[in-house]
Order: structure tokens, then sequence, then C-alpha cells
């Protein structure tokens, strides 16, 4: 299992259950992408996109998913 904790910024404030949401989120994300040797960038953007979307209050693991995969997918064009 992948952490997203070192992403966090000291003055970002999550709570357990919205850390444990934002964590899963953030490892479907890495699964969907076969994250064995995924370069540190990548792992990376993700866990930004997950964090940024979570700040703004999104919840649904689902969502912070595809917010963070569509990130890449627009960096890839």
């Amino acid at each position: 299992m992948a952490t997203i904790l070192p992403f966090i910024r000291p003055e970002d404030s999550f709570d357990s259950e919205v850390l444990a949401i934002m964590s899963s989120a953030y490892d479907a994300a890495l699964a969907s992408l076969h994250d064995h040797g995924q370069p540190e960038v990548v792992r990376e953007i993700i866990a930004k996109r997950i964090i940024a979307a979570a700040l703004k209050g999104e919840r649904d693991p689902e969502c912070l998913r595809q917010q963070a995969l569509s990130a890449l997918s627009r960096i890839a064009e």
C-alpha cells in the first residue's frame, strides 16, 4: 500500500476519515496504472490532484481517483 501522507503540506489539515479516503483513492489510482516502477513525478501528480480535490470538499474516493487520473491524461496529450 502506498501512502499519500508525504505529499500533504503541514498547512493542509485533514481528519483521519478524510485521510483514509484520500489514501484509498491514491492507492486505486496507482493500481490502475500498474504502480510498480512509476516515476516519482507520476505519484506526486496523482497525490497533489487528490489533495487539491479534497481541499475543495470532494470525499468520494472514486471521484478523487478519476480527477487524479484525468490530470495524467491531459499531460500525455
